[in-house]
């Protein structure tokens, strides 16, 4: 029997193709955490409709990052994947877009959104928000560089989003396939509120498809934010961290079923698949141990409601210390919404 075909980008996002979903469920590019293990967790927890690999970095002398081409050319998932680039150079952001058309990508993607202060700060990701005039000509010479789709990906400005609507003129100006739209600005982070009405009209003049990105976090708020927003799709980072099943919760939400909800075991076989799938050959225990506590740091926000289980793991030092309190808190057979403790906030700098 032959493999089944990846779809490609435009049938995932076309609402009239055959078996494309109902919804596009996205999973967001995470620096340092979307690659190719993280692909495959996902993959067996649910599915997204469609990936994103984490940033390819792009200057002048760049080369493309093999542990991130492995992304692409071992996808898992048996859905697209784009490749992002970030950077702040027109031409070689279109050589790098150009190599990447070598591969099996389904786009190219541009950052104008990543809010780490590293990047900004050289003028890249959420940085170019503040110079519409620069963005007109990176996105005009991608444009005409790329056989392939283009998308953005972007949030609503630098630090005022009263720029987003010359933002919108511009990306209308240049047609890109997708464009996905974190609602906030670069300077808000991850703390206010979602500005759903920017997605909105993101969503009502780009004549493309749009995806909302932002504190998308339970089956209950994705069909809140697709209701408000009348958006293509959602693009979920953070939270798909937090509790990997989450894809297959809202496709079950959305068709009038009740989530499956996972156990703590579920949750504490969910670790253990992290530490294993993503450690090293060379395995450094210490160092693997501080890599497990940037993903517990998502993952136990929706544990439990005093910050305890937190405060506990940010405190071990081993692998055998790390279980001990993953199991005192996971252990248990009672299923777990894996929501956002009210008041917690939200840890680390990813999209």
């Amino acid at each position: 029997m032959a493999a089944p075909t990846t779809p490609s980008l435009d049938d995932t996002l076309r609402r009239d193709a055959p078996n494309a979903p109902p919804c596009v469920l996205a999973l967001a590019p995470m620096q340092d955490v979307t690659d190719l293990p993280f692909l495959r967790i996902i993959a067996a927890r649910g599915n997204a409709d469609l990936y994103f690999t984490e940033y390819f970095r792009v200057h002048t002398t760049a080369q493309l990052e093999r542990h991130t081409i492995r992304a692409i050319t071992e996808n898992p998932t048996g859905r697209p994947i784009i490749a992002q680039l970030i950077g702040n150079d027109p031409a070689a952001l279109a050589r790098s877009a150009r190599e990447l058309e070598n591969y099996p990508v389904a786009g190219i993607d541009l950052n104008l959104g990543c809010p780490a202060p590293i990047v900004y700060r050289k003028c890249a990701g959420g940085g170019l928000l503040r110079f519409p005039e620069r963005i007109d000509k990176i996105l005009g010479v991608l444009r005409d560089s790329i056989r392939t789709r283009f998308t953005v990906k972007t949030r609503v400005g630098f630090d005022n989003p009263d720029v987003f609507e010359t933002l919108l003129e511009i990306l209308a100006k240049h047609r890109p396939d997708m464009v996905t739209v974190h609602g906030r600005t670069v300077t808000e982070m991850y703390r206010p509120k979602v500005h759903h009405d920017l997605i909105a009209r993101a969503a009502a003049v780009l004549p493309c498809p749009v995806l909302a990105n932002g504190s998308v976090d339970s089956p209950e708020n994705a069909a809140d934010v697709l209701r408000i927003t009348g958006v293509r799709g959602l693009m979920i980072g953070r939270g798909a961290i937090r509790n990997p099943w989450i894809f297959a919760q809202i496709r079950s939400h959305l068709a009038g079923e009740t989530p499956w909800l996972p156990s703590g075991r579920d949750v504490l076989a969910y670790v253990r698949t992290l530490w294993e799938t993503t450690s090293p050959d060379s395995l450094n225990p210490p160092k693997q141990v501080q890599k497990l506590k940037k993903y517990l740091n998502f993952i136990g926000e929706g544990v439990e409601p005093t910050g305890r289980f937190l405060h506990d793991v940010r405190r071990v030092t081993t692998e055998d210390d790390l279980f001990r309190v993953c199991g005192a808190w996971l252990d248990h057979t009672e299923p777990m919404s894996l929501r956002p403790v009210p008041g917690q906030a939200p840890a680390g700098v990813l999209r």
